[in-house]
């Protein structure tokens, strides 16, 4: 197994398709495929260990990826928004390395041990003039294709890895080979270092889809993209979604025909933005994917009839499954556990874990973190309901101890988000001398609403016991999130803190 394998068959199959686009070039399959061996054979040169991309989407990640495929190295899409101080310490961590980026860094960079720093331009250039070296990569699945660095939201950011083993099982578990048709075309605007970003581009070559890079994601540049180049297929963070389903209504919507389907994960979805989203895009088929880094991308699915169902549906348990994230894949196994390890029943909270051919749950320097019997521990906290499907309410480290009682925020937040005057909530705990933790919730209404605290606080205490109810309720115009969807939660809660210090 090796991705290079995914991007072999495509040049064969369908070589003259335009494999990618970014900005005014492009490049078939077969030039694709030309250009990561053209860079493949300078990186081996180079006498690096790992290649590095940090860049905002464009022609560098897709050649880099399969280049270093070819080459035997590991690839690593870093953060272009990290601080200087932040990406030298990662840089030091996968030293010695190849590394691809703007002009603009290469001075800063290029002064780090072990670390040979490469212009775009001049990468770029190397890549589709270059000369390829003979097709023999290894395919070893144990052998490490990429190292993803997660976000940090609970921590310092540490680099999973994933073998290609993992990341070919994922595509050829939900990809059928040469699927797309010649006219298709799937917008990525989700940053490369996120393994969305890197999903996308391995499925859309396998299916032979056409790959339209957005460097930078607005709302309004993402709608003029999906109508220019006849967008077919999207994946979005859902904080992405809510500002393109409020940019298309503010115009009074946004025609779309071409659009097929759209996926959606990284992040809790509201109810009411993919409601709003369906109603605007009727013609639409709706997908919510849920996994993670340590997953190669998803792992559990929610299907366009399935959203459609639910939204249709009169039936509360039925409803309810729009804020699901649907059921497992079928190639994994997926259990909800207590803090002792025991497998808990329908609609009971605990930890989800996850177990397959997919998941890697490795990390750089630390080896394997799955227990005796392969099961990846995903520190997201949830339920399942009885007929599978998953309710992801955040990570379990987020539980609120009051006098001993174990609350997750999510089911706090659920109730919140019901009420029609709430756009958004965040619920965190408070110190609190008495209990140990208090509840506290921030709130984002909904456009020309507004709510008053006891009204909240009454509607919580109405659907769950008492001691859920929220004892603080502040009101924001937005919510703390980082660029790939997920709410900062421990900044709601310093600032919280700081308000009553």
């Amino acid at each position: 197994m090796n991705l290079m394998m995914l991007l072999e068959m495509a040049a064969s199959g369908f070589g003259e398709r335009v494999a990618v686009q970014s900005d005014k070039a492009s490049l078939t399959y077969s030039e694709l495929f030309a250009a990561a061996g053209a860079a493949a054979a300078e990186i081996s040169k180079s006498g690096c260990e790992r290649m590095a991309v940090l860049d905002v989407s464009s022609l560098a990640v897709p050649i880099g990826l399969f280049a270093s495929a070819w080459a035997g190295v590991p690839f690593v899409p870093l953060n272009y928004r990290l601080t200087g101080v932040e990406l030298e310490g990662l840089v030091t961590q996968i030293a010695p390395s190849y590394l691809v980026t703007d002009a603009e860094r290469v001075e800063g960079l290029a002064r780090l041990p072990d670390t040979t720093v490469a212009v775009r331009e001049a990468f770029l250039e190397q890549a589709t003039t270059g000369q390829a070296g003979e097709a023999t990569w290894s395919m070893d699945p144990d052998d490490i294709a990429i190292l993803l660095f997660t976000s940090g939201t609970t921590g310092a950011p540490k680099a999973a890895v994933l073998r290609h083993k993992h990341l070919v099982s994922y595509i050829l578990g939900s990809v059928e080979f040469g699927s797309a048709s010649a006219e298709e075309a799937a917008l990525v605007s989700v940053p490369p270092y996120h393994v969305a970003g890197i999903a996308v581009i391995a499925s859309s070559v396998y299916a032979g889809r056409r790959i339209v890079q957005l460097p930078k994601f607005t709302p309004e540049g993402w709608l003029d993209s999906a109508r220019s180049e006849r967008v077919t297929n999207a994946f979005l963070v859902p904080t992405m979604l809510a500002r393109i389903v409020d940019t298309a209504a503010d115009t009074g919507g946004v025609a779309l025909p071409q659009l097929r389907a759209l996926s959606y994960g990284g992040g809790k979805m509201p109810q009411a933005v993919i409601e709003k989203a369906m109603k605007l895009f009727p013609a639409t088929d709706f997908t919510q994917a849920y996994g993670l880094t340590e997953t190669s991308s998803t792992i559990t699915l929610l299907g366009p009839e399935e959203h459609r169902e639910a939204a249709a549906s009169d039936d509360p348990k039925i409803r309810r499954r729009l804020i699901s994230v649907g059921r497992a894949l079928p190639s994994v196994e997926l259990q909800i556990r207590d803090e002792e390890g025991n497998i808990l029943g329908p609609d009971e909270r605990g930890e989800i874990c996850v177990r397959g051919e997919q998941v890697s749950g490795e990390y750089l320097g630390r080896g394997a973190s799955l227990d005796r019997d392969g099961w990846f521990l995903t520190r997201d906290g949830g339920w399942m309901d009885a007929e599978g499907y998953v309710f992801v309410e955040g990570r379990v480290d987020d539980v609120i101890v009051r006098g001993g009682e174990n609350m997750s925020p999510g089911e706090i937040e659920d109730v919140l988000l019901e009420h029609d005057a709430v756009a958004d909530a965040a619920v965190v705990g408070i110190p609190d001398e008495q209990w140990g933790e208090a509840v506290a919730a921030v709130v984002v209404t909904q456009t020309g609403r507004s709510v008053s605290e006891q009204e909240l606080q009454a509607w919580v205490k109405n659907r769950l016991r008492s001691s859920r109810t929220p004892q603080r309720i502040e009101f924001r115009d937005e919510l703390p999130y980082n660029e790939l969807g997920k709410l900062l939660r421990r900044k709601v809660r310093s600032e919280l803190i700081g308000d009553t210090s």
